[in-house]
């Protein structure tokens, strides 16, 4: 889209133009950066507020935009009273008082992924979810990339959305949180899906219906909607006078998991498309993912030639089940993503063999009981991590060990010594890592190094 039709959607849809408005940029990550790149490449003006002395991305912004008018340390609520437009970073809740107060005098919400649906004139497929979207964008995007499609990838997941933007895109495949959806008003993909909800970010949301209700907002528009049919929050999401397509591992969705005697296979209405033993990923929830991604690729038009290829030479992503090293017959797993209990959940049904567990950190309020049951019949015995590594210790039972690690190679040598020749040790914590770690790739590095230190 050109630079004239970009500032007349704009004004149009959030009442922005370069001469009388002035944005505040809350949050300076990876999104507030990719924000004030925008808005400075269209000669808006903007400021910058975050709450910590040094934001991560602040010596990246001065060095790209030096001039730009940067306030750090809290929330002054003076610097949000001059405002015309908020655009609230995913990482901070909209419940902080500042930003209450700034919403409650009128001050415009955007979120970038506004900015991103008024820029762009190519198709959007949207997928978020409690679990598996990471992998499902990717998966789609090595679809279409298959298909010849010049594909931008990211949102949540890599490169933020308005990085992404440029003439000749055929196609945009994105990752969303429900933070950014919740905050986002105007996207309309072509296909969208919500993979799965389980309890996750009760840090921020009051209850799981509050955060069922944030990753709805992606089926905005009148694109095809991609139902998960064996998830009772997601197939609630149907509304009338939409294509719908299904997807699950029972029969009643229009993608599933064909079980015969002679052979297991994805299927569409019954008619098997891809061998079971051809996707070249271990887990059942995997299984779900590539009917997903076939679900979206059909309701774009991708060809199916195409989406075999790409499915059949999926390798997976870093830190999700990817199998680190074999040693004395143990295999050893990093899925740090996992930091959710649904994840987690999913991760251990997959497994067909004995599991030492790796689990705990920031559990974000989530109730831990829904682990329980799988951890009865797949786990031999776990190793605790983390602030909330009490919360996970009241839900499992008593014959099975558990044992306190104060380090991830400690966790390491621990789960060494408890596994034996065809178990699997699984780093799949159930919660999110900032309580010991910069980041969760952070936390499935360490546990890669530890394994491969054990191995040497």
């Amino acid at each position: 889209m050109d630079k004239t039709s970009v500032y007349k959607k704009l004004l149009a849809t959030f009442g922005l133009s370069p001469e009388s408005s002035k944005i505040l940029i809350v949050g300076l990550g990876h999104t507030g950066l990719s924000v004030a790149r925008y808005l400075h490449k269209l000669g808006f003006k903007f400021e910058l507020v975050d709450s910590r002395k040094s934001p991560p991305m602040n010596q990246q912004l001065l060095a790209e935009i030096p001039d730009a008018a940067v306030f750090t340390g809290g929330f002054d609520e003076a610097v949000f009273a001059t405002a015309t437009h908020l655009v609230v970073s995913p990482g901070i809740s909209l419940k902080e008082p500042a930003i209450q107060n700034a919403l409650s005098n009128n001050i415009q919400l955007l979120g970038d992924i506004d900015l991103f649906s008024a820029s762009i004139n190519a198709p959007v497929v949207a997928i978020t979810g409690s679990n598996g979207k990471s992998t499902v964008t990717s998966m789609v995007a090595k679809m279409a990339e298959a298909d010849n499609k010049y594909v931008a990838v990211g949102g949540n997941y890599g490169t933020p959305a308005l990085d992404l933007i440029e003439s000749n895109i055929d196609l945009y495949v994105l990752e969303l949180s429900s933070f950014q959806l919740e905050r986002t008003d105007f996207l309309q993909p072509a296909a969208a899906t919500v993979l799965n909800i389980s309890e996750d970010h009760l840090d921020r949301y009051s209850n799981i219906n509050e955060y069922a209700e944030a990753k709805q907002k992606i089926f905005n528009g009148e694109g095809v909607m991609i139902l998960n049919a064996d998830d009772p929050f997601v197939i609630g999401m149907i509304e009338p006078d939409r294509e719908v397509m299904t997807f699950g591992l029972e029969n009643g969705a229009d993608f599933h998991l064909s079980s015969k005697p002679e052979k297991e296979c994805l299927a569409e209405n019954g008619q098997c498309f891809m061998d079971i033993k051809d996707l070249p990923l271990v887990g059942s929830h995997n299984i779900a993912n590539a009917l997903a991604a076939w679900a979206l690729g059909k309701a774009i038009g991708l060809s199916e030639a195409a989406m075999l290829t790409a499915l059949k030479n999926f390798k997976g992503l870093e830190h999700r089940m990817q199998a680190v090293a074999e040693i004395n017959g143990v295999t050893w797993i990093n899925d740090s993503k996992a930091t959710n209990v649904g994840a987690c959940v999913a991760a251990l049904k997959g497994m067909d063999r004995k599991v030492v567990l790796i689990a705990g950190g920031d559990a974000k309020n989530a109730d831990m009981r829904e682990l329980a049951p799988v951890l009865e019949k797949k786990v031999k015995a776990v190793i605790l991590m983390g602030k909330d590594a009490p919360l996970l210790k009241q839900i499992i039972t008593e014959n099975i060990p558990t044992k306190k690690a104060k380090s991830m190679q400690d966790a390491v040598k621990l789960a060494a010594k408890l596994a034996g020749n065809g178990d699997c040790v699984l780093l799949s914590p159930a919660c999110a890592s900032l309580d010991q770690f910069k980041n969760y790739q952070e936390r499935g590095k360490l546990f890669s190094k530890a394994v491969k230190e054990l191995a040497a």
